[in-house]
């Protein structure tokens, strides 16, 4: 019985209490999070690739 009622709970705070976003704040929202991770993937490439030639420096001296 308990666990009918903790589903019956669940649905009615899923239906009637959930704010669920309009089309256009989903929209926004995935444009956002897109252009944030492709700035931090740009940013790790450059760090990786001042990474790589510090690297390339460091090795081609010679002792």
């Amino acid at each position: 019985m308990k666990l009918m009622n903790d589903i019956k709970e669940s649905y009615d705070e899923l239906v009637y209490k959930v704010s669920w976003p309009t089309q256009k704040q989903l929209i926004n929202s995935s444009v956002l999070v897109l252009i944030a991770s492709i700035i931090i993937a740009v940013f790790i490439w450059v760090v990786d690739k001042i990474f790589n030639l510090l690297m390339e420096l460091i090795y081609s001296i010679s002792f």
